[in-house]
């Protein structure tokens, strides 16, 4: 099955408008070069859409439900069960079909086909109302043939948006013998492209929507048409992609639910206003809650991703702060940090103390007074040089940081010896330094870092009842469960891996094995990924299931 990930939609408030039903028909052809699809140019109306390249497409209309009964190949039952509605599914692919009709004169029927001044009399008496959808079939003897369409995605377009369209998109190869020719009304202009040739247009002259532009790159992935609909028509679960409005470095646009800012940005902006960001930008303080700040550091690379995220927590009637990761030693990120607290800074805390984490500490404990806690690192390898604790944390401490947010300390060792997690009470929410990072996995290094440990570590946290993850690197993270569900996952599979190559190659030298395990890893990480394959071979033979020898490693 080709699953796809559910992205549910919060049920419409009062205040914003209702999303319309609507659908979208994507049709192909085999080309000279290969698969190709109808764009149409829409028509300047004063909306966001004007002057796009859209497939056929409109809102669903209630003479739809009326052309069932000139329909034939899916029955009602079936289309409902393939679009998940309990009722109107066929509605939609009928919608579909009608505004293929109408934009562009293709048809999906049998039955006789009239001459081109006819077709065109039809389409424009049914696209104004004047001739229902229903009536011209019978007149005109047609069969609509809904069978011939797959379904192929779900879009809800983001809050905030003055209209909003729930839209089923199907896809299916154009119709033997037909022309195709653009309304002149909706549409001012037709043709057939290559996905990739669409994609690779300027934008400025080229403007594609975002559902758009995402199903143009999934439709640049089959050669031909037949591979297509092979793998449109195959069980698999349809998501519903909701973008959501940000801003950023480009101004405001969509964000799609597999970026990196787009849970945050559902959290930070409900009602889709368009004031979260999309981008961690260096200095900018972001107001996560009531209770927590975030600063990133202005140190992003390879290794930390957008940067390290410093968190204030605190706040309440007297403003106090507790701070959560410093970061780097630079002076320009510690003045950030004292310009984002609305008051004292009381605390200090670390994750773990490794480089880009704590050595800039001791400068804000100057600048402060506030003590510094966190644990010691059982090997020096890789920690800050200079780390000075006032308090030594033990694993199930409480810190109160204002009236109402309390930290909790969980030792979660794996990724450093010392390496802790805090979580929010009040908002069940955990900053998680390197235990947890977004859209990367985390190096752990021995003799310091220990796999077995990691792993014991993400296992624990799954008992603790949580909403939201804040990582060290990266924006806020829902679904704590899944997320730490599939980060074991991800090891394991790695370990399989790491197993199974040992067992091929051995005796191998851990570098042999990184290019079987990680073959396709960029050269600036095969370092960072040995490291990590090496814990994973440690782990295994304190499992008593590889050990080395001196030719290499070998299974035990």
């Amino acid at each position: 099955m080709n699953d796809i990930a559910v992205h549910a939609e919060a049920p419409a408030s009062s205040s914003e408008p209702a999303p319309r039903a609507a659908a979208a028909l994507v049709v192909v052809r085999d080309g000279p070069c290969g698969l190709e699809v109808l764009l149409l140019r829409r028509a300047e109306r004063g909306d966001h859409n004007s002057g796009a390249w859209v497939f056929p497409g409109g809102l669903v209309d209630p003479g739809d439900r009326l052309a069932s009964a000139c329909a034939a190949g899916l029955d009602a039952r079936t289309a409902n069960e393939r679009l998940g509605l309990d009722e109107g599914a066929l509605d939609h692919y009928l919608c579909a079909i009608r505004e293929c009709f109408e934009e562009c004169g293709l048809l999906f029927a049998d039955g006789p086909r009239p001459d081109a001044p006819t077709l065109r009399t039809w389409r424009q008496r049914v696209h104004r109302g004047e001739l229902a959808w229903a009536d011209l079939c019978r007149q005109a003897g047609w069969v609509l043939r809904p069978d011939r369409l797959a379904y192929l995605s779900h879009w809800l377009t983001p809050k905030g948006r003055a209209k909003r369209f729930d839209t089923r998109f199907f896809v299916a190869v154009a119709p033997a013998g037909q022309d195709t020719a653009h309304d002149e009304l909706e549409t001012v202009e037709h043709g057939w492209f290559r996905p990739e040739d669409a994609l690779a247009r300027d934008p400025a002259r080229f403007k594609l929507m975002t559902p758009t532009r995402v199903t143009l790159d999934l439709l640049s992935r089959f050669a031909h048409t037949s591979a297509l609909m092979a793998w449109a028509r195959a069980p698999r679960q349809v998501a519903l992609v909701m973008p959501r409005i940000g801003r950023g470095p480009q101004g405001e646009r969509p964000v799609m639910p597999d970026e990196p800012a787009w849970a945050e940005i559902g959290r930070l902006d409900p009602q889709g206003h368009g004031h979260a960001s999309y981008a961690l930008e260096p200095g900018v303080p972001v107001r996560l809650s009531e209770r927590v700040i975030r600063i990133t550091a202005p140190n992003g690379s390879v290794m930390t991703g957008p940067g390290t995220n410093t968190y204030l927590v605190g706040g309440g009637a007297a403003q106090r702060w507790t701070v959560i990761d410093p970061g780097p030693p630079d002076e320009a990120h510690v003045q950030a940090i004292l310009a984002a607290a609305t008051g004292p800074i009381e605390a200090i805390v670390l994750t773990h103390s490794h480089q880009d984490h704590s050595p800039a500490a001791w400068r804000l404990r100057e600048l402060t007074g506030a003590p510094v806690a966190g644990r010691w690192p059982a090997h020096p390898q890789g920690h800050d040089a200079h780390l000075a604790l006032d308090v030594e944390l033990q694993h199930g401490q409480r810190l109160s940081c204002a009236e109402h947010a309390h930290l909790r300390v969980w030792h979660t060792p794996g990724h450093a010896s010392n390496h802790l997690c805090f979580l929010l009470e009040e908002e069940k929410l955990l900053f998680t330094g390197d235990h947890v990072m977004q859209s990367s996995t985390v190096v752990i290094n021995p003799p310091d870092g220990d796999m077995t440990a990691y792993l014991d570590s993400l296992r624990a946290l799954l008992d603790l009842d949580l909403d939201w993850l804040a990582p060290g690197h990266g924006f806020l993270m829902a679904e704590p469960r899944r997320v730490l569900e599939g980060l074991i996952a991800h090891r394991l599979h790695r370990e399989a891996l790491v197993l199974q190559a040992v067992a091929r190659l051995g005796p191998a030298s851990v570098p042999v094995l990184r290019e079987q395990v990680y073959a396709d890893l960029r050269p600036a990480l095969h370092a960072m990924a040995e490291r990590s394959l090496l814990a994973h071979l440690l782990k295994l033979q304190s499992e008593g299931r590889v050990r080395e020898s001196e030719a290499g490693w070998i299974v035990a």
